[in-house]
């Protein structure tokens, strides 16, 4: 009976005990490390896949969006390098610019799935990345929402001088003016015989083809153009490295050219109405590292047309 006693009194009190004693329970804070972005297909990490490619070529053609960002507009093609971001926007040494990767325009750096560039001049923009193909990717703006696109290459599989002769139009716009070295001693006599300085504007600026009788040697800020006009560029059928150049002077009539490349700053002219050949080299070089230069952005570039990107990996 004791026994029964002592154990019921050791039973209560130990349940007394516990009922007063209020549970405690610590928790420590949770470090959760972000985690990089990982393509699910094919588990890339977002540096791994910008990296994959030593230049990507903007599509600009492609481009989504009504608000253009200034430094890939104006880009052909664009480079992710060690934290640098690199542009070709000159077709002037394109190619050789950079070893191939052209100028260091800003910095890059890399959350999630998300690529933060700040541009020298133009500012910083976040984008977020998506993969489309093994070559493929998209640069989307979060707030302005603009879509890029961009094709990734080699250097020693992208066709330089394609993108140069498809987009030539931008190469003449790349020098202040233009300046007659050469008349060939053959040939007719004719108007054009006195033209000294060509300038040429981007597409879009009204009046974009200028011409001058100025001397030779006359210093472009005091070069005086005596005719406007309208210029075009076309292809010659199966020769992809030599264009048609018109240019259309206002109420006085065309003069159309063959127009072939000897250099980065040397141009040749053949005019076929008088068998005349001219040379004009560039004055006055524009590097467009910014949009803070002289080139406007342009969403109409002609650039290469998708078939062409086959062509570029052979």
């Amino acid at each position: 009976m004791k026994t029964i006693k002592l154990f019921s009194i050791i039973f209560l009190t130990s349940l007394l005990l516990t009922s007063c004693v209020e549970e405690v329970i610590i928790e420590e804070d949770v470090y959760i490390e972000p985690q990089p972005f990982v393509n699910s297909n094919t588990g890339m990490s977002l540096g791994t896949l910008l990296n994959m490619y030593e230049i990507w070529y903007v599509d600009i053609e492609r481009t989504q969006g009504n608000v253009e960002i200034p430094f890939l507009q104006k880009a052909f093609t664009v480079s992710f390098k060690n934290g640098t971001f690199f542009a070709n926007n000159n077709l002037v040494g394109m190619g050789n610019n950079g070893n191939g990767f052209g100028l260091d325009v800003g910095i890059y750096d890399l959350f999630r799935k998300e690529v933060d560039i700040t541009h020298d001049i133009d500012g910083k923009y976040t984008f977020q990345v998506t993969q489309f193909s093994n070559n493929e990717i998209q640069l989307y703006d979060i707030h302005s929402q603009t879509s890029y696109y961009l094709i990734g290459y080699q250097r020693n599989n992208f066709d330089y001088d394609r993108v140069f002769y498809d987009n030539i139009h931008y190469f003449l716009q790349e020098y202040k003016t233009w300046e007659k070295v050469f008349t060939s001693e053959y040939g007719v006599l004719n108007e054009f015989d006195n033209e000294n300085y060509l300038k040429f504007s981007y597409h879009g600026s009204g009046e974009n083809f200028k011409s001058s009788q100025d001397a030779f040697g006359t210093p472009i800020q005091n070069i005086f153009y005596d005719y406007t006009g309208h210029y075009e560029i076309r292809n010659v059928i199966n020769t992809f490295d030599k264009k048609t150049l018109t240019l259309d002077y206002d109420y006085l009539g065309n003069e159309f050219f063959e127009l072939s490349v000897i250099n980065d700053n040397t141009i040749e002219l053949f005019h076929p109405a008088s068998k005349t050949v001219y040379q004009f080299i560039g004055r006055g070089y524009i590097q467009f590292k910014s949009s803070e230069n002289e080139k406007a952005t342009q969403s109409n570039k002609k650039r290469f047309k998708k078939a062409d990107f086959i062509k570029l990996s052979k």
